[in-house]
């Protein structure tokens, strides 16, 4: 291949070496386009089950809470093999990545057998404990069944799968696979809510339906990319190339157009990691080190998806509309996500690799620039939020009432996204160096010792009636940043062994 400057193909790039900026912008963007896409489904669902009714809104945000639930326990134990494989990567030691990656994917067939069992049996007796409307249960428990008892083969394979491209350094094919399943999913989503063309009208179940067959296209995607060894990279020498190709026209706008021409940017190769069956086996011990890391963070994960069904049902005496408004809320929420998750994610992969390969100090380093490239960015959305709350809920509903009280709750939620850049993006980081007590100890003590009990005194003994638990999670938000800050400064992460 041609070089042109001082471009290098990001398949093989090693991430340990070279500028620590340019090494955490490169990786996190995808992640971010990755997390975006991902969030954009959820919210594309509630745009389309919002225009059933306030109960539909209030079903499908509660159970989706549950569904939350499942994802961050495979969030979590994705997160063992992420350190380990990260490890790895950084120490040039490719055959134990392999075999890392192939007890990932036992943990994932295990956990799916589970998931299922306790989905289809739970979906609605939880629902009901909630003390909400018969409506809002039948709605919820459909959509349940469907993400737990179809669903969780796709989650635990696809997540395991994407978590191990992008441990070893890959985040652009994951992105590309994510780009490919949304643009499957959008459309199945609308065609099965509302019955359109051959597809049969399923209202709310057709958003998990879709959920469904769209991500099994990714996991498709996914393990094939993985066991084929085949990479997607963005080849910047062909970039360059096309603003010098004079055969894409004369003059400025065919340079233009040969400089962004999407065929001479997107390039397949080999990957740094293809994975093999070569002597496979079931490793108890290798599979007990990534649970061993791993739990930790699913119970955070699970803790803070509780949490939120906590929420929920200090929210239901407050009627339908405040628990819809809550719910719409999420999904809002979820399109600011993907920054601080992109930017976390990044900083860990980073940080794994560099400890792999004995750089601590490189390590360190990315974490606090993605720090603080978040809490930049978090302060930009919440003036966005300050100024344009009502049209940022209308495109998911119109309904008068249901925007006022989201709007109020979005201004509100915008005090704490001023420093939740920072909790979320260094919890990932020591995350990703495999120190996940510390970061779950966080979650605990916020949610159960500070968020929770607020949520339940400030509507009790004060006038602030259910905006109290909109501000109760603010403080949360809060207290977790200056914990995570802390304990980062304190640098034990650093010699954790994994």
């Amino acid at each position: 291949m041609e070089s042109i400057g001082s471009v290098t193909p990001r398949r093989d790039r090693d991430w340990t070496r070279g500028s620590v900026t340019r090494n955490l912008l490169s990786l996190s963007w995808p992640m971010m386009v990755t997390e975006g896409l991902y969030m954009i489904g959820i919210s594309i669902d509630m745009v389309w089950v919002g225009k059933l009714g306030t109960a539909a809104i209030a079903g499908i945000g509660v159970a989706g809470i549950y569904a939350g639930v499942q994802m961050m326990l495979m969030t979590g134990l994705s997160v063992g093999t992420r350190a380990l494989v990260a490890r790895f990567i950084g120490a040039h030691d490719i055959e134990g990545a392999n075999h890392a990656s192939q007890q990932a994917f036992v943990i994932s067939a295990v956990y799916t057998v589970v998931m299922i069992v306790l989905g289809l049996a739970l979906a609605e007796p939880v629902l009901r404990l909630m003390g909400l409307a018969d409506d809002v249960v039948m709605l919820g428990a459909d959509y349940m069944r469907i993400m737990f008892g179809l669903g969780s083969v796709t989650v635990a394979f696809w997540m395991m799968g994407y978590s191990v491209m992008q441990a070893s350094g890959d985040t652009v094919t994951p992105m590309a696979i994510i780009i490919l399943y949304r643009i499957v999913h959008i459309p199945l989503s609308y065609a099965l809510v509302f019955g359109w063309w051959l597809f049969p009208c399923m209202g709310s179940s057709g958003a998990a339906m879709a959920n469904v067959i769209s991500r099994g296209i990714g996991m498709v995607l996914v393990l094939w990319a993985l066991y084929t060894g085949r990479a997607v990279y963005f080849d910047w020498n062909r970039w360059l190339q096309g603003w010098r190709d004079t055969d894409t026209g004369q003059g400025f706008p065919g340079k233009v157009f040969g400089f962004v021409a999407i065929w001479r940017i997107v390039a397949l190769g080999q990957g740094r990691l293809q994975l093999t069956m070569r002597h496979f086996r079931v490793d108890l011990a290798a599979i007990w080190r990534m649970v061993r890391i791993g739990i930790p963070a699913s119970v955070m994960g699970a803790q803070r998806s509780l949490s939120l069904v906590v929420i929920a049902w200090l929210m239901a005496p407050f009627g339908t509309l405040a628990v819809a408004a809550h719910s719409l809320l999420q999904r809002v929420e979820m399109l600011l996500m993907p920054v601080n998750l992109g930017l976390g994610l990044g900083a860990g992969v980073l940080a794994g690799q560099n400890l792999g390969a004995g750089e601590p100090g490189r390590a360190e380093r990315s974490s606090w620039q993605a720090t603080g490239l978040a809490t930049g960015l978090m302060v930009i959305c919440s003036v966005a939020v300050l100024l344009w709350a009502e049209s940022i809920v209308r495109i998911f509903n119109t309904d008068p009432e249901l925007v006022a009280m989201t709007s109020t709750y979005l201004r509100i939620a915008a005090a704490g996204y001023v420093v939740l850049g920072a909790g979320q993006v260094l919890m990932q980081a020591l995350s990703g160096a495999g120190d996940t007590v510390p970061p779950m100890m966080f979650g605990l003590v916020t949610s159960w010792l500070v968020t929770l009990p607020l949520a339940y005194l400030l509507p009790e003994f004060t006038d602030m009636g259910v905006l109290g638990i909109r501000w109760a999670l603010v403080a949360g938000m809060a207290v977790q940043a200056v914990f995570a800050v802390a304990y980062f400064r304190l640098g034990r992460w650093k010699r954790k062994r994994v």
